[in-house]
Formats: C-alpha cells, structure tokens, sequence
C-alpha cells in the first residue's frame, strides 16, 4: 500500500490551489485526515501526471476507510436527513469557512447541523418560500437562479466548500432566489433555530463560525461590486 516515501505529488485542492509537493507519508496521512479525498486530482511528480487519488496505486486501500456513508433518501425529499451526521473534522474542512477551526470545535458544532443527500436538479431552496436555513457544501455543485418570464437566469454557480442560504440565520424572511442541484451533492443543513441556539448555549462556536462566514460574504460582495463597476463601465463606453 505505502511503498516509497521519496515519491513526490501535488494536491489540487477544492479552493482551487495546489499545494505541495508533498511526500507520500504526508500525503497519506491527509487522506486520513480527509484533507485529500477519493476525488482529488494529485500529480505524481515523478511520473508526470494528474490521477484522482482513488487511482493511485500507493494510496490503495485508504478511501475505505475514510469514506462517508450517507443513506439515500427515499424520492426526492431534502428533509429526510440522517441527523447527528458522524464527520470527521478534516470532512467539515472541506467547507472553507470552517477551515481555521480547531477539531473539538468543530466535533462539538457538527452535532447542530443535519447531513442531507440530494439527487441531480433536485431543488434545495424556492423562491419566495420561508428562509428557516443555511447550506454548506460538502460534495457536488448548485445553481442560484432567477425564473423571469418562465426563462432560467442563473445568478452563480456554488461547489464544494460553498455555502449558500445563510440570510435565514439572521431573517427569517422569504427566499430571494431557488437553488438547484446541478450534480449528486452532500449538504449540511445548518437551521435557523440550530443557529439561535448555538448564539445563547455555545457562543464560543457561534463566534469564530460567524467570523468565517462575515469574511466570505465580505469576498463576495467585493467581487459583486467589482462587476458592477465593470458593467456600468461597459454600458458607457457603448452608449
């Protein structure tokens, strides 16, 4: 199974950055601590190629062990959950905001949250319907989007390490957008109610979560003006 540790790879992480290289014990133990999953594409340095880490010989055997079980859930419904999901703390790393957080608290704030399975283009979230969540993406990818005269227009496209709906936790006022699947995903759906208790019996989870999340929601809403100067630039100069 583990055979050269003077071999070197790259990891292509979800954030888009590749990180390395790293020796195969290294390695190894990422897949351990789920930093690096049966997906993850790695670059054998020494063979010069990219392989999804389920495809690497030296790694054989691991991703049995560290796999996540999920139940599938009967039809299409998002609310048949496995509560209390068991995650590894290098799992829930997988989501960005939760990256500088330590494993007790991470351990302790997964058990607020519910594991939810959802089918290709199966609708997480409706336009105008009651905000009483967030999501946080573990696995797969979403679509936010606008219907306007009966026509799709999609507002942006989340992966994983995304989250999406977190308005709920501080309004409980109706959806501005759907959300849709676009690929089998694995959410954790985090409840507005969760959340408000958390915020009284557990602040010192409440705060550094919500730190995390204010620094991304500032990211986005940075690039959302950037776009918009650009816009109204482009409109100008044709007008």
């Amino acid at each position: 199974m583990l055979t050269d540790e003077t071999q070197l790879y790259r990891i292509w992480g979800i954030d888009d950055v590749i990180y390395g290289p790293v020796d195969l014990l290294t390695l190894s133990e990422w897949v351990q601590e789920e930093r690096v999953t049966a997906e993850t594409w790695i670059f054998h340095v020494q063979g010069d190629r990219w392989v999804q880490a389920s495809k690497l010989s030296e790694l054989s055997g691991l991703f049995n062990e560290t796999a996540i079980v999920v139940r599938t859930p009967a039809a299409y419904d998002t609310e048949l959950i496995s509560k209390a999901p068991k995650l590894k703390p290098g799992t829930l790393r997988r989501v960005k905001i939760f990256g500088g957080l330590a494993d007790e608290q991470l351990n302790r704030l997964i058990h607020y949250m519910e594991l939810v399975e959802a089918k290709p283009f199966q609708q997480i979230i409706r336009h105008g319907s009651p905000g009483d969540a967030m999501y946080l993406i573990l696995q797969g990818e979403v679509r936010v989007r606008m219907m306007v005269d009966r026509k799709e227009n999609i507002i942006t496209t989340l992966g994983s390490g995304d989250f999406f709906g977190e308005i709920a936790l501080f309004d409980h006022g109706p959806r501005s957008a759907d959300v849709i699947t676009n690929t089998e995903s694995i959410l954790l759906r985090f409840s507005a109610a969760a959340f408000e208790k958390i915020t009284r019996s557990a602040p010192e989870l409440a705060s550094p979560f919500l730190l995390a999340m204010g620094k991304t929601l500032a990211s986005r809403i940075r690039a959302d003006n950037k776009r918009l100067r650009e816009t109204i630039a482009f409109a100008r100069l044709v007008a």
